[in-house]
This record gives structure tokens, C-alpha cells and sequence, in this order.
């Protein structure tokens, strides 16, 4: 770990400042991934429709995409560990908003906590390439917990409200404590201010990016990675159950998914630091992918584990290696954390209308055939767009403040 740390840091100081970061990114799901188990008793008490209670869950993932393009304006004016303080504050006051009676409010705090995790979302991993001279494995504990957040939501929201004896509300609420424990620890190790290092030139704006084909090809990689996860973690305890698989166990192998996602995470970063081209895992994510949807379109009621657990594989080692080629592919810091604007914005607008247009397409045709079919095609752009990313180049050396000769991505 010494090695990883910036100059001048302790290993002690680089330990801790790694928990900083694992911290903060399992507060970067649970207050989404939370809602799901506890949705019948709150449709129940507030009577929403099927309609209101998906855009409720919909909502955060289209704050990732619609407040991206913050992060990086928010870091250059008040200093990028400021930021990302603050979305922790944001995301406390998001997850307590939805205690409240008014129905607006859960709407309100869903909106509240998106916005908040959708600049942490951004300016992490460029916070992870400006203090770390090895990216990859610090990387690759950040998106593990990401998964691991996840699934401690989908798991525990319930259990929580059942052991402490107190209705969805405050369980789902309960989820804020994390969030403070994070920034208690955020606060005094990362600091808060503008950063240490020297002030980069803004340059051009970060949309000007997407005239680089590596830009675009980074963006469509981690958007069709996105559209994989959500459309699939929507609806694969409904496309097992109606294939005879018991709606308990369904929820069961969801989370079987999320934890063998959570090792692919922590792994493939750790691989990509080390590669000068990560075409080899994208081929492994591919191969995942066609392996475990094969197996839920032709047989999703035996084997089920299997295709599942491919699934999982597939889904975690790609968003962590989408994650990591934004921090590979840029020059600095700032231009990793425009990028990351840039892709998370779109990339989470796309992967909104995953799960809405698979269950249209359901509806229409009845069965699971042509949805699954249809994330089976979406692999052929997305192993297009991933061999074109994982290519050895940097997007930005050109830019004003960008040093005169990057640091190479397989250090």
C-alpha cells in the first residue's frame, strides 16, 4: 500500500485515507438499492401506484446522469475533498427528508440523495488518480464497495426495521448513519479545501471531450454497463418467478449476484493498473455476459445459480474496469473527473430506460425472450466500445495544465 500513496504520506496515513474512500463509496448505493425490499409496505401506507413507486426508485438513477456535470464545476470552485464532503452532508439530509409523512418528501429526498451520490459518483475516482500513483487496486476497493453497499441494502433494510421493531420509514432511514460515520472519517483524513497539489487550468469545457473518440468510447462502454445492471437487477426476481422460481429465492440470488459482483469489483481494477491494454478483461467481461444471459433465456429455472452468478461476474468486474478506464484514459485529475461528468451523465440517462423499455417489451411480447434477447445484442456495442477504450491512450495531454508527459497508465 506504501507504494500507492502520494509522495510524503505514511503507510499509516495511506491506510486510513483508503477507508476514507471505502467509506464513502458504500454510502453510494444503499439509498437507493434500499427501497426496493421495503416497497410493498410503503405502496401499502401511501397508497402510490405501480407506476409512482418505479419512478421512485427511478429517480435517484436519473439524478446520477442529470447532476453529473456538477461534480467537476463544484470541485474547481470550492476544492474536491470540500465536494465530496458535502455530498455526504447532502445525502444524510436526503435519507432524513423521507422520514417525514408527506409523500413529496420521499420524492423530494430521493432527489435530495441522487444529486448527492451522483457528484460523489464523479469526483471519486479522480480524487483516487490524484492520490494514488498506482490507481488500480485503491480503485478496485472502491467499486467492490459500491457492490458490497448494495447488497447490504438489499439484504439488511428489512432485518434492520424487524430487530430495532419500527416500520419502513425509519429503516430506510437508518441508512443516514452511515452516511455520518463516513463523513466523520472523510472529514479529518481527507480534508477539506482546495486541492494540495497545484491548480489545474480549467481549459476547455468538458463536453468538448465527446470530439475524442476514446471520450465517446468510454462513455457507451460504462452506459451499456449500466443499462446491463439496472434492467437486470429490476427484473430478474420476476423473470425467475415466472419461470417457476420462488419470488424469496429470486430477491436471494439477486444478492448472490451483487457479492460475486463485489470480487469481480476488487479484482479487474487491480489487473487494469498493471495492463497498458485492458482488451483482455473486457473480452472476460464479454464472455461473462453471453454465458450468464444465455442461461437465463434458454434454461433460467436450472442451472440458475450458474447464470446468476455469471451475471454478477460480468456485471461488477465491467462497471469497476468502465470506472477505472476513466481514470486510465485521462491525463490529470481534472480531466478524469470532466470524463467522469461527462460518461456518468449519459451513461445513467441511458441506463434509466433500461428497465423501462425491457418491461414494455415484456408486456408486448408476454414472456422473457425478446428482453433477454435484446441485453444479449446490446453486448455487441458494448464489447465494441470497451475494445476501443481499453486501448493504451490518455484523453486530455492537450490541454492547458496538463503536464507535458502523463504518467503511464500500467504503472
Amino acid at each position: 500500500m506504501q507504494e500507492e500513496a502520494g509522495a510524503g504520506r505514511s503507510r499509516g496515513a495511506t491506510v486510513l485515507l483508503v477507508a476514507a474512500v471505502v467509506a464513502v463509496a458504500l454510502n453510494q448505493r444503499p439509498a437507493v438499492v434500499g427501497v426496493a425490499p421495503v416497497l410493498r409496505d410503503l405502496r401499502a401506507e401511501t397508497g402510490l401506484s405501480s407506476a409512482l413507486a418505479g419512478l421512485l426508485t427511478a429517480l435517484p438513477v436519473l439524478c446520477f446522469g442529470a447532476f453529473a456535470p456538477l461534480g467537476p464545476r463544484l470541485a474547481r470552485r470550492i476544492g474536491l475533498e470540500t465536494a465530496v464532503a458535502w455530498s455526504l452532508v447532502l445525502l444524510a439530509g436526503g435519507i432524513a427528508l423521507r422520514l417525514l409523512e408527506p409523500v413529496a418528501l420521499l420524492y423530494a429526498g430521493s432527489l435530495v440523495a441522487g444529486a448527492a451520490i451522483a457528484v460523489a459518483n464523479v469526483l471519486m475516482p479522480a480524487y483516487v488518480k490524484r492520490e494514488f500513483t498506482r490507481p488500480g487496486a485503491v480503485m478496485g476497493l472502491y467499486s467492490s464497495s459500491l457492490n458490497i453497499g448494495a447488497a447490504a441494502a438489499a439484504g439488511l433494510t428489512v432485518p434492520i426495521g424487524v430487530a430495532l421493531g419500527v416500520d419502513w420509514r425509519v429503516a430506510l432511514g437508518s441508512w443516514l448513519l452511515l452516511a455520518a460515520v463516513a463523513l466523520a472519517l472523510w472529514v479529518p483524513v481527507a480534508g477539506v479545501g482546495r486541492s494540495r497539489t497545484a491548480p489545474e487550468t480549467p481549459g476547455p469545457g468538458a463536453w468538448s471531450l465527446l470530439r475524442a473518440p476514446l471520450a465517446r468510447q468510454v462513455t457507451v462502454f460504462l452506459g451499456l454497463q449500466s443499462v446491463q445492471f439496472y434492467s437486470v437487477s429490476a427484473w430478474l426476481p420476476t423473470l425467475l418467478a415466472d419461470a417457476g422460481v420462488p419470488i424469496g429465492k429470486g430477491g436471494l440470488l439477486l444478492a448472490v449476484a451483487n457479492v460475486v459482483g463485489a470480487a469481480g469489483a476488487l479484482l479487474a481494477p487491480a489487473q487494469a493498473g498493471r495492463m497498458r491494454t485492458q482488451r483482455p478483461l473486457v473480452a472476460i467481461v464479454v464472455v461473462a455476459y453471453v454465458g450468464g444471459l444465455t442461461g437465463l433465456l434458454a434454461a433460467p429455472a436450472s442451472g440458475t445459480f450458474l447464470w446468476v452468478a455469471l451475471f454478477g461476474l460480468a456485471q461488477g468486474s465491467g462497471f469497476a474496469l468502465a470506472l477505472t478506464l476513466i481514470v486510465l484514459r485521462s491525463a490529470t485529475p481534472l480531466v478524469a473527473a470532466q470524463l467522469g461528468g461527462v460518461a456518468q451523465c449519459l451513461g445513467y440517462l441511458l441506463a434509466a430506460t433500461g428497465p423501462v423499455v425491457l418491461g414494455a417489451l415484456h408486456d408486448r411480447t408476454d414472456g422473457w425472450t425478446w428482453p433477454v434477447a435484446l441485453l444479449l445484442a446490446l453486448l455487441l456495442p458494448l464489447a465494441w466500445t470497451g475494445w476501443g477504450a481499453a486501448r493504451d491512450a490518455v484523453l486530455g495531454a492537450d490541454r492547458p495544465g496538463t503536464p507535458a508527459r502523463p504518467a503511464p497508465a500500467s504503472s
